[in-house]
């Protein structure tokens, strides 16, 4: 699953003008963070943000599917890609991304 230097470089600087970012190499992708929460990665070129019940419809309803790092036929995980829209426009990626990031504490906490 790699990720060309532009993609990541693009990523950086939208969600950096958001919030500042971490991004850190995991598994062939890129692993997402703002402080210690991990709440989105980047596999093959395409950004997922952190689900849960309270933000997947987002997802599903813009035709968005779950990141699955083993194949279409496999498990998904609690990622879902980010509409290319919603990338591009800073002031739709906010709340996408405040979404995501409250999930990443929200799972933090049950685990603590």
């Amino acid at each position: 699953m790699p990720v060309s230097n532009s993609f990541r470089e693009y990523v950086a600087e939208q969600l950096g003008r958001v919030r500042p970012v971490t991004l850190r190499p995991m598994f062939g992708g890129i692993g997402i963070y703002v402080e210690s929460a991990f709440f989105a990665l980047i596999a093959a070129d395409v950004l997922y943000f952190k689900v849960d019940g309270s933000n997947r419809s987002d997802y599903t309803t813009a035709g968005m599917e779950p990141f699955r790092p083993f194949g279409p036929d496999t498990t998904a995980m609690q990622y879902y890609a980010v509409p290319a829209d919603v990338l591009d426009d800073v002031d739709l990626l906010g709340p996408w991304m405040d979404r995501a990031i409250a999930v990443a504490h929200r799972k933090r906490a049950k685990r603590r």
